[in-house]
C-alpha cells in the first residue's frame, strides 16, 4: 500500500480554491455582475496585501542594512555617522528587534561621545520599554549611572548603579556595578550606603580585585566623607 501523502499548507489552499471555482462556475452566468465586481475587489485586496508585505519586508531589510552600516561606522570611529544611521532606524521603526538594538546603541555611542543628555534620553527610553533582557537592561541602567556620575550627580549615579546590580544578580557585570555604587555613594557623601554596598560586594566577590579596590577607596574616602 502506498503511504498517505501529506499535503502542504499551500496545496490545501490551492485545493480549496479549486473547489470554490468549480462550485462557482454553475452560478457565474446568472450572477456575472456580482462575481466580476467581487473578483475585482479580491484582486485589489490581494494586491494591497502583497504590496504591504513586500514593503514591510523591504523596510526590515533596509533597517538591518542601516544597522550593519552603523556598527561598521562605529567600529571605524565614525560615531556621528553611526548615530545618524541608528536614529533613522528608530524613527522609521520598521523592525522591532532592530529598533530595540538601535536604541541601546544610541545610548552607548552618545555616551562614548560624551553627549550625556542624548545618552541619558536613549538609555531612559531603553529601560522604560525593554526589561525582558536582564543583561542589556542592567547595562542601560549602568549607562544612566555613568551619565549622572560624569555630570557630578553622584547620588543619582549611585542609585542607578545599585539598580543595575539588582536588575541582574550574579550577572557578568554585577561586581562592577556594586563597586561603582560604592564609589558614587562616597562621592555623594553617603557613607552608610557606601558601606552597605561594599558589604554586598564583599559577600559576593570577597577575593576579587574589585573588592580590594573598593575597600581601599572606602578606607581613603569613607573617613573623610563622614567627617565632612
Amino acid at each position: 500500500m502506498h503511504g498517505k501523502v501529506k499535503l502542504t499548507k499551500r496545496q490545501i489552499k490551492e485545493d480549496k480554491f479549486a473547489t470554490f471555482m468549480l462550485t462557482a462556475k454553475n452560478r457565474l452566468e446568472e450572477n456575472w455582475q456580482i462575481y466580476v465586481i467581487g473578483a475585482v475587489a479580491i484582486i485589489l485586496a490581494v494586491v494591497a496585501v502583497v504590496y504591504y508585505f513586500n514593503s514591510s519586508q523591504s523596510a526590515k531589510e533596509d533597517a538591518a542594512k542601516k544597522y550593519a552600516e552603523a556598527l561598521a561606522n562605529a567600529g571605524s570611529g565614525n560615531n556621528q555617522v553611526a548615530i545618524l544611521n541608528l536614529s533613522q532606524i528608530v524613527e522609521q521603526n520598521a523592525d522591532a528587534a532592530t529598533t530595540r538594538q538601535s536604541v541601546f546603541m544610541l545610548g552607548q555611542l552618545n555616551l562614548q561621545s560624551r553627549n550625556y543628555p542624548e545618552a541619558t534620553r536613549y538609555f531612559e527610553q531603553y529601560v522604560s520599554k525593554y526589561r525582558d533582557d536582564k543583561l542589556t537592561y542592567a547595562a542601560a541602567l549602568a549607562g544612566l549611572g555613568v551619565c549622572a556620575e560624569n555630570q557630578g550627580q553622584y547620588a543619582d549615579a549611585a542609585a542607578k548603579y545599585q539598580q543595575a546590580a539588582d536588575a541582574y544578580p550574579g550577572g557578568p557585570s554585577e561586581g562592577d556595578f556594586l563597586a561603582s555604587a560604592v564609589r558614587s555613594f562616597l562621592e555623594a557623601g553617603d557613607v552608610d550606603k557606601a558601606r552597605a554596598q561594599l558589604n554586598v560586594l564583599k559577600g559576593k566577590y570577597r577575593n576579587s580585585e574589585l573588592t580590594s579596590s573598593a575597600e581601599r577607596l572606602f578606607a581613603e574616602k569613607g573617613t573623610t566623607a563622614s567627617g565632612s
